[in-house]
């Protein structure tokens, strides 16, 4: 039995098929892979599958008929292979805890587990690599992860409340790309915006932290759930690993009206983060202020009228994008 790769998009029939399959595997089809490997029998029938999206491997599935005999493996191996030609330089997976051993066997460790789910990289010590190079702080440390597409007058709102209320203060850039601005570009404009702040410290997150790519939940075939799954790994990863390494007791949100997803995420970190002794403070949001809202005002070519909803410095940045991108 041989393994292709096809690189998406798939044909219609192809896509059919491969969807077929993984729903026969009690899986879905995230649709966000760059590459799909499939194992097909002597009459074309696909066996065994897997797929690369980003730095995250995803879609693993074999049929009964042919467990045990080495598809997986074979299935995996292509994926590595293509993913090494393609220049990623490190990978990540996620999957049921009942698969652990089985990618531990291909050269994979875990990073964080719960009852659900496991996340694993293709690093021994990747996660251990990146807490050691973040800094460390006396007193009471407090934490928020903004993913600032663009960084706007709200998120300041949030840094400013936040760093009045904590000793040292990290903000973790969120690492992964955005619908509009790159990681280093929102970076860049956190930073600045931030800048009058001594005790705030803008860290990336090296793709650990409120990660999409990351955390995939193919493998739970009801949306709102894996939305959950998500989100008690997401959540499991700050709370038992980052928190207590950085020393920080608070976690700082912004109250989130209209993304049930968000709402969902921050009532889950209610729950989850006093266990652990670390505190949730939930502020208002500004009015009318939004990131959606500004990268609409962006599409419809409209940038100055972005200019009383960001941060001046978050301004200058926006100009620059779009004189790059002219």
């Amino acid at each position: 039995m041989d393994v292709s790769l096809f690189y998406t998009p798939l044909t219609k029939r192809m896509a059919a098929r491969y969807k077929d399959f993984l729903s026969s595997s009690d899986l879905r089809d995230e649709e966000d892979a760059d590459v799909v490997a499939l194992m097909t029998d002597d009459d074309f029938n696909i066996v065994a599958c897997g797929a690369r999206a980003g730095h995250t491997l995803k879609q693993f599935a074999v049929s009964p008929d042919i467990e045990g005999t080495g598809a997986f493996a074979t299935v995996l191996s292509e994926l590595l292979n293509e993913a090494s030609r393609s220049g990623q330089k490190r990978l990540f997976l996620c999957t049921k805890p009942k698969n652990r051993a089985m990618f531990a066997s291909m050269g994979f460790y875990p990073i964080v587990e719960t009852k659900d789910a496991v996340l694993m990289e293709d690093r021994r010590n990747g996660f251990s690599d990146y807490l050691a190079s973040l800094p460390r702080y006396e007193g009471d440390c407090g934490a928020i992860v903004v993913n600032g597409d663009p960084f706007t007058r709200g998120h300041l709102h949030l840094c400013e409340y936040a760093a009045a209320h904590c000793d040292a203060l990290y903000v973790f850039s969120v690492s992964e790309p955005g619908s509009m601005f790159s990681p280093d570009e929102r970076f860049e404009m956190l930073k600045a915006g931030t800048a009058h702040l001594p005790n705030c410290h803008v860290e990336h997150t090296d793709e650990y932290l409120v990660s999409r790519e990351t955390f995939p939940a193919y493998f739970i075939r009801d949306e709102a759930h894996a939305d959950r799954v998500k989100a008690d790994l997401d959540i499991e990863l700050f709370r038992k690993r980052i928190a207590p390494a950085l020393h920080i007791t608070k976690r700082f949100v912004g109250e989130e009206p209209f993304s049930p997803t968000t709402c969902a995420y921050n009532e889950r970190m209610k729950e989850l983060l006093p266990e652990c002794g670390i505190e949730l403070c939930e502020i208002p949001r500004l009015d009318g202020i939004s990131a959606s809202k500004v990268r609409a005002l962006l599409r419809e070519g409209k940038p100055e009228l972005t200019r009383e909803l960001v941060p001046e410095t978050t301004y200058a940045a926006i100009l620059r994008h779009l004189d790059r991108n002219a």
